[in-house]
C-alpha cells in the first residue's frame, strides 16, 4: 500500500516537488535582510530550514501525515547524513580542544613566518588544492585548514568569509581531480572510461580556472598593509596539526584522522601541563555542543531532500532534460543540467553522479559523445554545485568551524564559480577539441 502511494506521488512529480529548496532560500535571504535592516538581528539558518521542512511535509502527496513524517525521518537518518554528523562531532571536539591548547595559534604563527603577508591567500589556496588533490576529499581539507584560515583572518585583518572561501574553493580543486576522489570514481565508472583519461580532460578544463583564481588571490594579497605580528612559535603545539595533515595526506579515513588529532592534542596538553584530564574533556564537550546548529541543519536538510526524492523531483528532472536534445552541444548541456539539478536535490555530488550517470551514459552513446568528456562534465558540474550550496556538507562544516553563516561565504567562492564558468565554456566552445 505504501509503495503504491509513493509510486503515485512520483508519477505526479513536477517543479513543485523542488519548491522546498526555493522556500528555504527565500525565507532565509528575505527575512534575514528585513530583520537586519529593522533590528540588526539575523535569522538563524535553522529557522529557514524548519520552515522549508514543514512546507515539504505539507506538499508531499500520496501519503498520510504520519507516513510523510516517517519518510522525512528516514531521510534524516540516512547513513550518509549520520556519517557526516559523526564527522561534525569529531571536528568540533578537535577544533575546540586544539584552540584551547594553543595549537591553532602556534600553526598560524608558523604560517605567518613561512609566508609573506601578501601571499597568504594564495598560499592557503595552494595548500588546499594540494591537500585535497592528495587525499581526494574536500571535507578532510576543510577540517584541516579552516581553523588555520580563521586564525590568519584574525591576525591579518582579512575578512573571515573571504578566507573561508579560499579554503572551500581549494578543497574542491582536488575533490574534482583526485584519482581517489569519490566523484572521480563514480564519474568514470558510470561512463566506462579510464581515470587517467578523464583526468586529462578535466585538467585542461579546470587548471585555467585555478590559475585565474590564484592570480586574483595574489592581487588581493597586495591589499594587506603592514605585517601581522608573529609571536614566538611553540613548536610542540604545532605537532597536532602536523599529525592531522600527515595522516590525511597518507589517505587515512577522515574520522580516524580526527580521532588521532584529538588524542595528540590531549596528550600534549597533559604532558605540557596546559590542562588536566577534566579540562581536556570540557574543551571537547564545548566543541561538540558548538556543532549543535550544524547537526540540526544537516538532519533537516536530509529529511527535506528525501521528500523531494520520494516526491519524484529527481525523476522529473531526468525526464524534463532528456526530452528535447539536439546535437552534441545540447547533449552535453543536458548532462550538465541533469547532474546540477540532481545535486541541488541531494546535496551530495557523489550521489548526484551515481543517480544521473546511467542516463548520461545513454545520452553520450546516442549522440556519440566521448565518454571521457561526459565523465568530466558530470564530475565538474557536480563539484561546482556542491561547492556553492549553503546546505552542502562542505559549506556547513566550514561555516560551523568559522562561526559564520554559510550564506556569507557564497560571494567569496571564487574557484567554484570560475570552475563552473570554465566547464560551461568547454561545452559551448567544444573544448578540448580532441575530446569534443
Amino acid at each position: 500500500m505504501n509503495n503504491e502511494k509513493v509510486h503515485k506521488s512520483r508519477s505526479r512529480g513536477g517543479w513543485w516537488t523542488l519548491s522546498p529548496l526555493l522556500v528555504f532560500l527565500g525565507v532565509y535571504l528575505f527575512l534575514m535582510t528585513r530583520l537586519h535592516a529593522d533590528s540588526g538581528v539575523h535569522l538563524p539558518i535553522t529557522v529557514a530550514f524548519l520552515a522549508a521542512a514543514c512546507y515539504a511535509v505539507a506538499i508531499t502527496r500520496g501519503m498520510t501525515l504520519e507516513e510523510r513524517v516517517r519518510q522525512f525521518s528516514a531521510g534524516a537518518a540516512d547513513k550518509n547524513i549520520l556519517l557526516m554528523i559523526w564527522i561534525f562531532v569529531l571536528a568540533g571536539a578537535f577544533a575546540q580542544s586544539a584552540k584551547e591548547l594553543g595549537a591553532i595559534d602556534a600553526t598560524v604563527n608558523l604560517t605567518l613566518l613561512l609566508l609573506p603577508d601578501n601571499l597568504l591567500p594564495a598560499g592557503i589556496f595552494i595548500a588546499a588544492c594540494f591537500i585535497s588533490l592528495s587525499i581526494g576529499t574536500s571535507v578532510g581539507t576543510i577540517v584541516a585548514l579552516t581553523p588555520v584560515a580563521v586564525g590568519l583572518a584574525d591576525r591579518t585583518g582579512m575578512a573571515l568569509p573571504f578566507m573561508v572561501g579560499v579554503v572551500v574553493g581549494g578543497s574542491f580543486f582536488g575533490d574534482n581531480l583526485s584519482f581517489i576522489s569519490d566523484t572521480t570514481i563514480a564519474a568514470t565508472k558510470t561512463q566506462a572510461c579510464d581515470m587517467r583519461d578523464k583526468f586529462k580532460v578535466n585538467f585542461q578544463i579546470v587548471v585555467p580556472a585555478a590559475i585565474v583564481v590564484l592570480g586574483i588571490y595574489v592581487v588581493k594579497g597586495f591589499a594587506i598593509t603592514g605585517s601581522a605580528p608573529t609571536d614566538a612559535i611553540d613548536w610542540v603545539k604545532v605537532i597536532p596539526y602536523i599529525i592531522v595533515l600527515a595522516t590525511a595526506l597518507a589517505g587515512m579515513n577522515v574520522m580516524a584522522v580526527l580521532l588521532i588529532g584529538i588524542a595528540a592534542v590531549g596528550a600534549i596538553g597533559l604532558v605540557t601541563g596546559t590542562w588536566d584530564m577534566f579540562h581536556w574533556f570540557g574543551s571537547m564537550g564545548t566543541g561538540i555542543t558548538g556543532m549543535g546548529e550544524l547537526i540540526i541543519v544537516t538532519l533537516l536538510a536530509g529529511g527535506i531532500l528525501e521528500l523531494i526524492r520520494e516526491g519524484g523531483g529527481i525523476d522529473f528532472i531526468i525526464r524534463k532534460f532528456t526530452r528535447r536534445i539536439s546535437g552534441k552541444r545540447g547533449a552535453e548541456l543536458s548532462i550538465a543540467a541533469l547532474v546540477s539539478l540532481a545535486n541541488l536535490c541531494t546535496a551530495n555530488n557523489t550521489i548526484a553522479i551515481i543517480t544521473t550517470g546511467p542516463i548520461a551514459k545513454r545520452i553520450a552513446r546516442e549522440y556519440h559523445l566521448d565518454p571521457r568528456k561526459s565523465a568530466s562534465i558530470l564530475d565538474t558540474f557536480s563539484c561546482f554545485i556542491q561547492g556553492i550550496l549553503p546546505y552542502g556538507a562542505q559549506m556547513l562544516m566550514a561555516a560551523g568551524l568559522a562561526g559564520i553563516s554559510p550564506i556569507s561565504v557564497i560571494g567569496n567562492l571564487y574557484y567554484p564559480f570560475t570552475m563552473g564558468l570554465c566547464a560551461l565554456l568547454a561545452i559551448l566552445l567544444r573544448y578540448p577539441k580532441k575530446y569534443s
